[in-house]
Order: structure tokens, then C-alpha cells, then sequence
């Protein structure tokens, strides 16, 4: 236990997101999105990986990991943080990885989030998703959208998460925060019962097959604000990922209560800082009248892309417009913007056009 306190202390004090343990060797931190090797430690045997996994759980989690071959839970350092694990097996070892989560209130604002984030917190009802790949901070945003809604209105918020990651206090909300494996078995199956627990607030930590995503629809549907995420790259791919749930036969059907339900998508991807750290980039796209007819119609969804381009009135914008501006604030390399833009070339033209910083576009050969 000591062993592995100390190493996520060590992760913590260096300001990094993840840390790796693997039999064979030596532990790895995520520093800024990068992975790396502390080779200043010994490799770790697969008694040692063993040890350090089973010194965090409890009997429970380790008859999961036991009966499942993998098991997810949060484990809490006091004076450090709060950590999400999942201890796997492979090639025979275990292996072990912990990811920080935040656990000091940050705003909306504090984030650096666009203000459209805000106002789909706000909603009074409706299907809300926050999308991006692992590490692109989709919790961390639920957690302040949930922060936000706890000391905005009276409601009631119930959350059901894989582990509970960020724990919050009721302030003008009662929130419920149930975990699976200890709380409920599935989310399916806190979903079949949440209705009757007078939710104003539901959120899902994430949609995972066809049974959670046909209940998040149907929540939303009754009049409750659902709150959840997808791993997927961007909104277009989030809403036919969502469709793709179900069977050809009720794929029109999908379409009519996205288009009825769908408040909005945020997609996440974070990119290292100038100044040090992580800075978000997020595309956003809101439900307008535009937007639903590209819902509820296969042959249009295609072109969900031109209106978050077109969308700024709305709050609307697409990654490379996130990336533009951060880039523009200074805040970014225009190597690390390139690197996530949709389309490099397309990114260097739309530089061009603006005319931005011409001397360190210059420097970097967009000119």
C-alpha cells in the first residue's frame, strides 16, 4: 500500500493525469498527454503488480476482479487526491491503471470552457452528451456542469457512474449518487427505477450499449435533464453512434426523439498549453430547427458540420474553430493545433485567410 501511495503522491506532485503499472516495467506517468517511463524506478515483477492491486480494493472489489478477469473502482489518497482504477490482467500479470480525478470545485469558467456549456446546464430538460476519447476531460466537465446546477436551482440530481468519481455536497440540490456494483448492478438498472426517485437531474456516466442509451432517451423524453458521454470524437460521429444502438427497424423512430430530445453536444480534446498544462478544445453544437432536420434525416446528418460552422449566433462551433482561436489567444503551438485540426490543410488555408500572427505561421511553413 505504501508502495503505491507513494507513486501516486510522486503523480500528483508532477502535475500528471495517469499512472501505469505493468509486470516487467517500471512505473509510467501521463505527463501532459505523453506517456513516461520513470526509469529511474526498478521494473515491477508480477508479484509486485499484484500486491499494489489488491493493496487498494476492498473484499468486494476483489472478488469482482476475481469472478471478471477486471474490475473499476475510485480509490482516495487523503492529502493527495482522488484516483479511478482499473486493474486488468494481460499476458498472464496484472496490470494497473490510475487516472487523477479533480477533485477541488472548478467553474465552468475555471476550465476554460466555452460559455455554451453554461447555458446547456441550464436546461430545464432534454438529452445533454459531452464527447471525446479517454483523458479529453468529459468528466471533469459533468462534474462542473453538475457543480454549476447544484448552486444555481433547487433540484433533485441523481447520478449513476462506474465508479463515482467526483464526490459532491448537497448545497441547493439533494444529490444521489449511486455507483455501480455497489449501489446498483448496471446502469440499466438504475435506469429502470430512477423515474421513481423524482429526478429533476439525471446523469449517466456513460452510454454504453442499446439498453442505457433507449432509458437516457426515454428519461429525457418524460421531461428530466440527462446528462451523460459517449466515446466519440466529435457531434456528428456522436449522434450516428447513438442511432447505430439500435436495429435498422427502429433507427427512424431513434431519429425522431434525438431530434425531440437532443439539447446539445459537447466534444472534448485536450491539447498542451503554452503556459504549462492542458487547455480544452471544444466543439459544441445546439439543437436548432437546422439541426433537427439533419437529425431526422440520414441523407442530411452529413451536414451537422456546416452548421456548427455557420452556428456562432447559437453558441455553435466546430474544433477547428476552437483550435483557430486558441491558437490566436496564444495558448497553443501551431504544431499541437495542426495535429488535432480535421483536416491540416484546410486548417493552414483558414490561417491564411485570417491573416493570424503571419510571422509564426511563417516560421511553422504555413506561409
Amino acid at each position: 500500500m505504501a508502495e503505491v501511495d507513494a507513486l501516486l503522491k510522486l503523480m500528483a506532485e508532477r502535475g500528471s493525469s495517469d499512472l501505469h503499472l505493468k509486470a516487467g516495467s517500471p512505473p509510467a506517468i501521463r505527463q501532459k498527454g505523453r506517456l513516461q517511463l520513470l526509469r529511474d524506478l526498478p521494473a515491477l515483477d508480477p508479484q509486485a503488480t499484484v500486491k499494489l492491486a489488491l493493496g487498494m480494493m476492498d473484499e468486494h472489489q476483489r472478488a469482482t476482479f476475481e469472478h471478471h478477469l477486471e474490475v473499476d473502482f475510485a480509490y482516495s489518497l487523503k492529502g493527495v487526491g482522488r484516483f479511478r482504477v482499473n486493474v486488468f490482467r494481460q499476458r498472464g500479470s496484472v496490470g494497473v491503471t490510475c487516472r487523477r480525478v479533480a477533485t477541488e470545485r472548478m467553474s465552468i469558467e475555471d476550465l476554460g470552457l466555452p460559455s455554451i456549456v453554461r447555458q446547456l446546464a441550464d436546461e430545464p430538460r432534454g438529452l445533454v452528451l459531452v464527447t471525446g476519447t479517454a483523458g479529453s476531460g468529459k468528466t471533469t466537465t459533468l462534474a462542473a456542469m453538475i457543480d454549476h446546477i447544484n448552486h444555481s436551482r433547487e433540484a433533485h440530481i441523481v447520478t449513476i457512474e462506474d465508479p463515482i468519481e467526483v464526490l459532491h455536497r448537497d448545497d441547493r440540490c439533494i444529490v444521489n449518487q449511486r455507483e455501480i456494483g455497489i449501489d446498483t448492478d448496471s446502469y440499466a438498472d438504475a435506469l429502470r427505477h430512477v423515474v421513481r426517485q423524482d429526478p429533476d437531474i439525471i446523469l449517466i456516466g456513460e452510454m454504453r450499449d442499446h439498453e442505457t442509451v433507449a432509458a437516457a432517451l426515454t428519461a429525457a423524453e418524460i421531461g428530466n435533464l440527462v446528462l451523460s458521454t459517449l466515446h466519440t470524437i466529435d457531434a456528428t460521429e456522436t449522434i450516428n453512434r447513438i442511432i447505430d444502438f439500435f436495429p435498422p427497424y427502429q433507427q427512424k423512430q431513434v431519429r425522431i426523439m434525438l431530434a425531440a430530445t437532443l439539447k446539445g453536444i459537447v466534444s472534448m480534446r485536450l491539447l498542451p498549453s503554452i503556459n504549462g498544462g492542458l487547455v480544452p478544445a471544444v466543439e459544441a453544437l445546439v439543437m436548432t430547427g437546422t439541426v433537427r432536420e439533419y437529425v431526422l434525416d440520414s441523407d442530411q446528418t452529413y451536414k451537422i458540420r456546416d452548421a456548427m460552422e455557420e452556428g456562432e449566433y447559437y453558441g455553435m462551433q466546430t474544433f477547428d474553430q476552437s483550435l483557430l482561436q486558441l491558437y490566436r489567444g496564444g495558448k497553443i503551438t501551431i504544431d499541437d493545433a495542426m495535429a488535432m485540426a480535421a483536416n491540416a490543410h484546410d486548417f493552414k488555408i483558414k490561417i491564411r485567410q485570417l491573416g493570424v500572427q503571419a510571422e509564426r505561421a511563417a516560421e511553422s511553413g504555413i506561409y
